[in-house]
């Protein structure tokens, strides 16, 4: 070996040997902040809400102990359900009109009609059912325009067609 290539070794080995000691160092500190920080681990309320985001869409239920299992889960959908439903579920027609429909219907903004027969006759010509449709998926008229479920999409059919019966019921006496 001539001397160029022990200079080289030489050379080499000091960087290696820098680059273990770098290495070992980085070990440390990296261990040493682990256990200082330590105390921030995922707390339940985080490991929770973890679960919950992870957690599968379906299920499946089979036997006996999937029938109880089903109609449980069956049951506990229909009371979250329920509670979507706009003011309670109720189907008196007065109380979703004073919640949501009388800012346009008494003062007759954007068209709406008000209370009073003149505004209905042309509407009912067209038959119940036209009304219905009109206030479910909304229209858009000459006069004005009615947005669908009165805007509140958490509305169910029967409570807009309660609303509706009631409207026409105020309107012509009936």
């Amino acid at each position: 070996m001539n001397r160029s290539d022990l200079d080289f070794l030489k050379k080499f080995s000091m960087v290696i040997a820098f680059l273990l000691a770098t290495t070992i160092i980085l070990i440390f500190l990296g261990s040493h902040l682990a256990a200082k920080y330590h105390k921030y681990a995922v707390t339940p309320q985080a490991a929770a809400q973890t679960e919950a985001r992870i957690a599968p869409v379906g299920a499946v239920y089979a036997g006996e102990e999937g029938k109880i299992e089903q109609a449980a889960a069956e049951e506990a959908a229909k009371k979250r359900a329920a509670s979507q439903v706009a003011y309670g579920g109720t189907t008196d027609g007065k109380t979703i009109f004073g919640n949501l429909c009388t800012g346009c219907h008494t003062s007759g903004a954007g068209g709406a009609p008000t209370l009073d027969a003149s505004h209905w006759t042309a509407r009912l010509a067209q038959g119940k059912d036209t009304l219905y449709k009109h206030a479910t998926e909304g229209f858009t008229g000459n006069s004005g325009v009615m947005p669908a479920k009165g805007g509140n999409p958490a509305l169910t059919e029967d409570q807009v067609k309660a609303t509706v019966d009631w409207m026409v019921a105020q309107a012509t006496g009936k």
